[in-house]
């Protein structure tokens, strides 16, 4: 592998880097979890859209720039390095889109991709339910053909950015007969819709950054099924690759939260555990960057994301937590005190819903078991 970038890519860089000194607000924009913050971050969504920055890999026609995944790398590199805003949008533009491009009609992309691009659309993940959280194979929630339509009943849990999102894409039993991954199709609805009801989930930190859907009798156009009917388990499937294995979390928010924990470090007082934490969080947030811009070359060479995702889901999950328990370890109780808009005590509560939003790292390590290393069910 040719580590070194091109010209091109230097300059691509250098482009990136100047809109984003020339455009990331000052100062930090309120959390997403809330209605303020929710807007703002839309609205910042809506200037990277104005920028094509929004989606850099998307066809030109949709709102993107149509580059390759290594000029996304960078890009991602430039913006977590100028310290811009969460991305709102990120189950559409990263998860979604990605899915939509593989398996949706020319009218779906046309349809939804634009909107999704510029934030005026924001959507949720309506996968898990009560009774099907990383066992997603176990979901109840039906949807009844009836002409045009489909009858959408059940309940989803855990559903992020569902309080404030616009559209919600969901994971339905189309045939009711069927058992686990038979029968099952993905389904675009509106969250506005009439029989949709959302109840917010307080965080630990108070917002509500998670929602409950009731479904009940909302009608969705059969148009709006992405991919054939009863085709829902492998378009989860490719969903969950991009969240797993690439798109959901960049290498760049590790190497940047690395680089923070090594300029701690070097201002606070450390013994040997604690140094050897840093090291092991900087060198890992390395390997992981490298991992991703080999799995993106391999995407570029025509290949695609299997089930080697879930060891890049537990890789990246458990970096985050030890990264941030590094930084709390040479805080001490001075963490505590800063309160929770301190970056390191947020970063700290965030990641420990790393192992389990995603695929929790428990099923992640039994697809790993029998999909990748091929080892008999327990």
């Amino acid at each position: 592998m040719d580590l070194r970038y091109t010209p091109e890519q230097d300059a691509f860089r250098a482009e990136v880097r100047a809109w984003l000194t020339a455009n990331v607000p000052a100062g930090r924009l309120p959390s997403f979890d809330t209605a303020e913050g929710f807007e703002a971050h839309r609205a910042w969504e809506a200037k990277l859209a104005a920028g094509r920055w929004s989606a850099v890999t998307w066809p030109e026609a949709y709102g993107g720039r149509g580059l390759d995944l290594i000029r996304w790398l960078i890009f991602e590199e430039e913006y977590w390095r100028a310290g811009a805003p969460g991305r709102v949008g990120q189950n559409g533009v990263f998860l979604l889109a990605p899915t939509m491009m593989e398996y949706g009609t020319p009218e779906q992309k046309a349809r939804f991709l634009p909107p999704m691009a510029t934030g005026e659309e924001i959507w949720a993940q309506a996968w898990s339910e009560p009774q099907a959280g990383s066992d997603l194979a176990a979901v109840r929630s039906t949807a009844t053909c009836e002409g045009d339509s489909y009858i959408l009943r059940g309940h989803k849990i855990w559903s992020s950015r569902a309080v404030f999102a616009d559209w919600a894409f969901g994971l339905f039993r189309t045939d009711p007969d069927s058992e686990r991954h038979r029968g099952l199709s993905l389904i675009l609805f509106p969250l506005s819709a009439e029989g949709v009801k959302v109840r917010p989930i307080p965080q630990i930190d108070g917002e509500a950054g998670f929602a409950e859907i009731f479904l009940d009798g909302v009608r969705a156009p059969v148009a709006h099924r992405l991919g054939g009917e009863g085709e829902g388990w492998n378009v989860c499937m490719a969903t969950a690759g991009f969240e797993r294995g690439l798109m959901l979390r960049s290498p760049a928010r590790f190497q940047m939260a690395a680089a923070r924990l090594a300029e701690l470090a070097a201002r606070q007082p450390t013994d040997a555990a604690q140094e050897a934490a840093v090291l092991q969080a900087v060198m890992d947030a390395d390997a992981y960057a490298l991992s991703i811009y080999a799995t993106a070359s391999r995407l570029m060479a025509g290949g695609r994301i299997g089930a080697e995702a879930s060891c890049n889901k537990i890789f990246w999950s458990e970096l985050d937590v030890a990264l941030h328990r590094a930084a709390l370890s040479i805080l001490g109780a001075r963490a505590e005190l800063s309160g929770a808009d301190d970056p390191w005590l947020d970063g700290y509560l965030f990641s420990l819903a790393g192992p389990i939003y995603a695929g929790s790292n428990e099923i992640q390590r039994n697809i790993i078991a029998e999909r990748v290393l091929g080892l008999p069910k327990g």
